[in-house]
Parts: structure tokens; C-alpha cells; sequence
């Protein structure tokens, strides 16, 4: 899957049978930001929800966060989190970028009690903060490569 070769807005994915977190971000300004949690029951559903953020939204591109074991081994989450982006590369015609995801959701629950929302209350926007660390690793990643070429 490619990067995205211009500067623009990118919707990023932090997927779950039960829940999608979604987080948008800019390249030019590299700075991404929680959006919204997407918990529609059907695929069906789920799709025409991510559709009205990419039609509101309009990024160059899309990013997804893989889940791996902690040793960066595959596991059953791994295969779904891709064929979840491949249907967003189909859908949408879009490049998606697939970012290692390990530990997000642990980093995220750790932010929000550490912004003084503990537990429960988290639970609706732990996703979509996830979404934001994953956006944010791959923003950092992308500038870190700007930089270099340009050297």
C-alpha cells in the first residue's frame, strides 16, 4: 500500500468487531485528532458511516492501525484489520497505509485517565484516541521522511 505522495488531510482507523475509532490529521500541519467512533452493528452500515466521513472530510488518503502480538507477530485481529483496509482501498479508491498498532489502546486508555477520565467513561472515545496515536505515529513517521529527502 502506498504512502501518500502530496500534503492533505488523512482519516485514520483504529478497527474493532464492535467499534471503529476514527481520527483525522493533516500532513502539512502533522498533527492528528480524535474524530469519531463508528459502532454500527451491520458491515453495511459501518461503510456508509466511514463514506459520510470521507465525503465530509476528503483525505488524500487512508490509515489503518495493525494489531500484532507484542513481538510483532500476526494473529487472527491481524487478518481482519487487512481485509478491512483492502475494503477501504476498494470503497473508496483511496491509498491505505497500514501503521503498527501495538500497545494504542493500553496508550490511549493510560491518556484519558490521565486526563482525569477514568474506566467507563473512557470507553466511548478510547477508540477514537487510539485512531489519534496510530494518525500520530504515521504523521511523525511521514515528517521524519520529508525531512531525510530533502537532505
Amino acid at each position: 500500500m502506498a504512502t501518500p505522495e502530496r500534503t492533505g488531510t488523512l482519516l485514520a482507523f483504529d478497527y474493532g468487531e464492535k467499534r471503529i475509532g476514527v481520527a483525522v490529521g493533516d500532513t502539512s500541519v502533522g498533527i492528528a485528532h480524535p474524530l469519531a467512533t463508528v459502532e454500527q452493528e451491520r458491515r453495511e452500515a459501518r461503510y456508509t458511516a466511514i463514506g459520510e466521513l470521507v465525503r465530509e472530510w476528503r483525505p488524500v488518503a487512508l490509515v489503518v492501525g495493525l494489531p500484532t502480538h507484542a513481538d510483532g507477530s500476526a494473529h487472527e485481529r491481524t487478518a481482519a484489520a487487512r481485509r478491512f483496509a483492502n475494503r477501504l482501498a476498494g470503497r473508496f479508491g483511496l491509498p491505505v497505509e497500514l501503521v503498527d498498532e501495538r500497545f494504542t489502546t493500553l496508550e490511549a486508555g493510560a491518556a484519558l485517565a490521565g486526563a482525569g477520565v477514568p474506566g467507563r467513561a473512557a470507553q466511548p472515545v478510547r477508540d477514537q484516541v487510539a485512531a489519534q496515536i496510530i494518525l500520530q505515529s504515521f504523521l511523525d513517521s511521514h515528517a521524519a521522511r520529508s525531512r531525510e529527502d530533502s537532505r
